[in-house]
């Protein structure tokens, strides 16, 4: 391969344009880009062979699920791994269209697209099949979460082969502006269908306080989203003398009645995803990645580093399908862990950070949210949360919560909220003023709150006293967007920038019918909202 890559999927990319080098910001090598773009049109070619979703076996959903989610930042940095993904796309293609490889027809029924033809259209297009793709392959993690628990949904998987179709496809603007907007209503189904499959599988989340003080003994810190892989490690390790610990996007965990059962589920280690390469530089306990967010491991940790489902770096030590987290428990037991109890902190100096304020603990008391309300106790709703990240901007997000009146609640969700998830910025009528839903799917319960509380108020939900301050940084952000848009949610904000991938009369559409904008400043931004 050629030694040069062209990539802007996410929102650290070089120069807020694109990395065109020899690797991404996120650390993957051009040969690693390029076969991730060969993956995504080998699917878009395995999108052509179903003919329109209806040629199909058992495999094939799962192919799409699963290389869709290979593609999405922080995921995957292993040529091996994408090209055994690569082989199983292909073996699928011939297997939906035999013959298609040794006939010399030009149908194009399962061609490959080759993606510098996306890269190199005219600007409107290529952001449309960006945003197409990009909400895809994020709406596929959350596809997989709910996979592995056995829940499935024919009409979201249809769509995966119907979006790629599209982005291979010589269309113009008025045949793909549809399917963006399609994206974020499939999004919806696929964030219901996972919320179903953890609570039925898991129960309802209960508001809970978890502790950052990390106990002496052998531990294990497990980070990503993937609550089937940590449902195992508790398993595996119980009775064992190791104690278990959350990490970024994993924390939500704690709010699940048959996890927390668990008494070696202890709390949280570290902030969020950006900080891993100084928080694990001296830990004394091995870290198993069960999805994004995957940063290069340092020297100083890498022989500690566990990867399992989709997740894959060079070298490092892969739990496949059997997971069996043994290796991770015999480097546990042998690290040891702390000979003392470590008491950490929060970004702000907090010693604890509460989670699991889902739909379900929400409405539960939403008499008293209603009533505080119309008694005027409550002013405003701030949903603010997302995707974290490492550019100086993204102090905005903290610098607003601390700003924030004392009138008004904080609904928080994914690794945004570890920006400030530690202040204690006290409570009204007995609820507290921040509230962590959960997890970056767990979008789902913020739209249900904010329905309910729209019926409960007789408005629709942009009359509600509710502003959305987003951060995004990969591409689950990006279909949860869509979501919001598909639901007819406007003026939200933004930040910390726009999306490399909207184009100039992208963005003035999403401008001009949603009220889209960039932050600004906590104040100017504050007293916008606050109007």
């Amino acid at each position: 391969m050629d030694h040069n890559m062209f990539c802007f999927q996410c929102e650290q990319t070089a120069g807020c344009s694109g990395c065109t080098g020899k690797a991404g910001v996120c650390g993957k090598t051009a040969d690693v880009a390029k076969l991730q773009d060969e993956l995504t049109g080998a699917l878009i070619g395995l999108a052509r062979a179903t003919g329109g979703a209806t040629v199909t076996t058992p495999d094939t959903w799962p192919i799409f699920i699963e290389g869709l989610f290979t593609t999405v930042t922080n995921v995957n940095f292993n040529e091996k791994t994408i090209r055994a993904m690569l082989d199983r796309v292909e073996t699928e293609k011939a297997k939906l269209a035999p013959g298609c490889s040794a006939c010399a027809s030009s149908c194009g029924r399962s061609d490959n697209y080759d993606m510098n033809e996306l890269w190199n259209a005219q600007e409107d297009i290529r952001s449309l099949k960006s945003l197409i793709l990009f909400g895809v392959r994020g709406m596929a993690a959350y596809a997989h979460h709910a996979m592995v628990l056995g829940y499935m949904d024919d009409e979201v998987n249809r769509f995966f082969a119907k979006a790629l179709f599209a982005v291979g496809e010589d269309w113009g603007m008025d045949e793909l502006l549809p399917i963006v907007m399609e994206v974020g209503e499939k999004n919806l189904k696929c964030m219901a269908l996972l919320d179903q499959a953890n609570t039925e599988t898991y129960g309802t989340p209960a508001p809970t306080t978890v502790p950052l003080t990390v106990e002496k003994g052998p531990f294990i810190v497990i980070t990503g989203h993937d609550l089937h892989d940590l449902k195992l490690l508790l398993e595996q390790t119980e009775g064992k003398g190791i104690n278990i610990y959350t990490h970024g996007e994993m924390l939500p965990a704690h709010g699940y009645p048959k996890l927390k059962k668990y008494a070696h589920l202890k709390g949280n280690f570290g902030t969020a995803w950006q900080n891993q390469q100084k928080e694990f530089a001296n830990l004394p306990a091995p870290i198993l990645f069960t999805t994004n967010c995957l940063m290069p491991p340092k020297p100083s940790y890498a022989d500690r580093v566990y990867t399992t489902a989709l997740v894959s770096y060079p070298e490092m030590t892969h739990i496949g399908g059997e997971k069996d987290f043994t290796p991770v428990i015999k480097k546990a037991l042998e690290l040891g862990g702390y000979t003392e109890d470590q008491d950490f902190t929060g970004i702000n100096g907090g010693h604890t950070v509460t989670t699991g304020f889902g739909h379900g603990a929400v409405l539960s008391v939403a008499d008293k949210v209603i009533d505080a309300v119309k008694a005027g106790d409550i002013r405003h709703f701030f949903l603010v949360g997302g995707c974290d990240g490492a550019r100086p901007g993204r102090s905005y997000f903290t610098d607003f919560v601390k700003q924030t009146p004392a009138d008004t609640v904080i609904l928080t969700l994914a690794c945004g909220k570890y920006r400030f998830n530690d202040l204690d910025l006290g409570t009204i009528g007995g609820l507290p003023r921040i509230m962590d839903i959960g997890q970056c799917n767990d979008a789902y319960s913020a739209i249900q709150i904010a329905v309910a509380l729209a019926e409960a108020f007789g408005c629709g939900v942009n009359d509600l006293p509710l502003s959305m301050v987003l951060s995004w940084y990969e591409q689950k952000a990006v279909c949860i967007l869509l979501t919001l848009l598909h639901l007819g949610i406007k003026n939200i904000r933004l930040g910390p920038t726009l999306p490399a991938f909207l184009s100039p009369n992208v963005l003035n559409y999403l401008v001009e019918h949603f009220g889209i904008a960039p932050v600004t400043t906590p104040e100017a931004d504050l007293k916008e909202l606050l109007k």
